[in-house]
């Protein structure tokens, strides 16, 4: 077998979760053993008639190196999974920079030089105010991992309109002009977890607007987990009307705030490691005020406490998890979160 097909096959088992993981192959770095292979946290639940997020698992593999190629790929309606060689510019145009993909892919770097720039992915249909429940349709069962993101235009992730089974996992993101990655209109059953957040503002909305309490409330349930928000400056996330939202094991590095959790939205804050945060969780932000459960949470050199508030559904109704302890979160995370460590 040539190199590249060794690494093919690695990177498969491991993303795909169809066999034990393989041996490392020369140049290519493997996952932490706290990582996980297959989908876990909120994208893991059996539900809207989706069991768990598996992505293109049992579609075709193919391989974008250009624009064309990558767009071409992630916009065909059946399931796929596209490995990203290189980096890939995507254009501005007429969508503002924004592409979408379509249901059931995955897309995934390959080593650790995998990079999408200048532009952004979609993941969602267009919006429509009238729609208050999940339609037919809805945009579902995306994975994205493994890839650098930076110099959007508009957001570097965005999943709207009732998206639901979404993994984004290992992924590096920078520099965006809006969002980092934005959660919102209903989407549901969502798994952010081992991602490096550096270098930009408004990093992590969930739901977008006091307003839309149609659309959002009794969704938008997300797990963030393990991911490195290293200086990312606000919305680390920021959230309304979900419930619950399961925030652990994430290490908070430098940040204006960690967590908003406004209109009624639950927020279960468990095992995070907060230095030098100035407000490290708030319920009392603007609008309307959120609930806030905290456990289990570490603080050094923060200006304010937590703010907790009123009682939220545990995650574990949901799914099961085995959580670091606080203290260990900042060895864990910053050694294993981002691309080119899976």
């Amino acid at each position: 077998m040539s190199r590249a097909a060794a690494i093919t096959t690695t990177l498969l088992a491991a993303f795909l979760a169809t066999a034990p993981p393989a041996p490392a192959t020369p140049g290519i770095s493997r996952a932490p053993s706290t990582s996980a292979v297959t989908a876990d946290g909120f994208a893991s639940v059996n539900a809207l008639g989706q069991n768990g997020t598996t992505g293109g698992a049992g579609g075709p593999v193919v391989t974008a190196s250009t624009t064309a190629q990558f767009l071409d790929y992630i916009s065909r309606p059946d399931p796929l999974v596209v490995q990203v060689s290189g980096a890939i510019t995507l254009p501005t145009g007429s969508s503002d920079g924004m592409h979408p993909v379509a249901s059931d892919k995955t897309v995934v770097g390959l080593g650790s030089t995998a990079r999408l720039t200048g532009g952004g992915l979609h993941i969602g249909l267009p919006v429509r105010e009238d729609v208050t429940d999940p339609p037919a349709d809805a945009v579902h069962n995306i994975i994205i991992r493994n890839l650098s993101f930076d110099g959007a235009t508009d957001d570097l992730i965005n999943i709207q309109m009732f998206s639901h089974h979404i993994w984004i996992d290992h992924n590096d993101f920078s520099d965006g002009d809006d969002g980092a990655v934005d959660i919102k209109r209903g989407s549901d059953f969502i798994t952010v977890s081992w991602n490096r957040f550096h270098d930009h503002d408004k990093t992590l909305l969930l739901g977008h607007d006091d307003d839309n309490a149609a659309q959002d409330r009794g969704r938008l349930r997300v797990t963030y987990h393990h991911n490195y928000f290293d200086a990312s400056d606000q919305r680390n996330p920021r959230v309304r009307f979900a419930e619950p939202v399961h925030v652990y094991n994430n290490y908070y590095r430098d940040n204006s705030y960690g967590v908003a959790s406004t209109m009624d939205a639950g927020v279960v804050l468990e095992g995070n490691y907060f230095h030098s945060v100035n407000n490290p969780a708030r319920v009392d932000f603007s609008g309307a005020l959120g609930r806030l459960v905290a456990r289990d949470n570490v603080l050094l050199e923060c200006n304010h406490a937590i703010e907790t508030r009123g009682s939220v559904i545990d995650p574990r109704t949901y799914y099961a998890y085995t959580p670091h302890r606080a203290a260990e979160v900042p060895t864990a995370v910053p050694a294993g979160a981002g691309a080119g460590k899976i």
